[in-house]
């Protein structure tokens, strides 16, 4: 009898910590454009995924927290831009969940507090093997160019002049692609 309740306690404190999540924000008024968004959350494997759907400029991110990687799938360039995830300004895989139920719950959306920003170079040398990056990201990218992004640092930020696309994860942080793959 001890055994049943002890191994019922255990599911109950388990399940959230193994659950996973999925987050939809729309934006109704589409002022900035960013059409629906939604926020996959799946703690047991430690990946994120997000879904910007907007039409031609729709985008797909996975955030893999176990290998510190990211790679996002632009569909109008017909691209996938891999890069190092900055953990002092990406939210934790716990944060991340914990700030998109608290935007979505209090409606903060585009009116709350700025969101924080990164800048990548985007290498225009295209990356062969993307088994280094962990399944999660090779299935996201494979069949199509992709390329490997590095982290633009703020005294480059003053000099860069070229056009980049920007990702906006639900008003919590920015992700600009910049260089010559990203503005054909």
């Amino acid at each position: 009898m001890k055994a049943i309740v002890f191994a019922g306690l255990l599911g109950v404190f388990l399940a959230p910590a193994l659950a996973n999540y999925n987050i939809n924000v729309n934006d109704d008024n589409n002022n900035a454009g960013s059409g629906q968004q939604s926020v996959s959350i799946n703690n047991e494997h430690n990946v994120a995924n997000v879904d910007n759907n907007n039409g031609w400029d729709s985008w797909n991110s996975i955030w893999d927290y176990g290998n510190g990687f990211a790679a996002t799938r632009l569909f109008q360039k017909k691209t996938c831009i891999v890069h190092k995830m900055n953990k002092e300004v990406m939210p934790s895989i716990q944060s991340l969940d914990a700030l998109v139920k608290e935007k979505k719950l209090q409606g903060k959306g585009p009116g709350g507090p700025p969101p924080k920003g990164l800048m990548y170079s985007v290498n225009p040398n295209k990356v062969d093997d993307l088994s280094k990056f962990g399944k999660n990201i090779a299935n996201m990218c494979r069949g199509i160019p992709t390329y490997m992004a590095e982290e633009m640092q703020e005294a480059s930020l003053f000099f860069y002049s070229g056009t980049c696309y920007t990702t906006s994860i639900l008003w919590i942080v920015d992700i600009s692609f910049c260089g010559d793959t990203v503005e054909n």
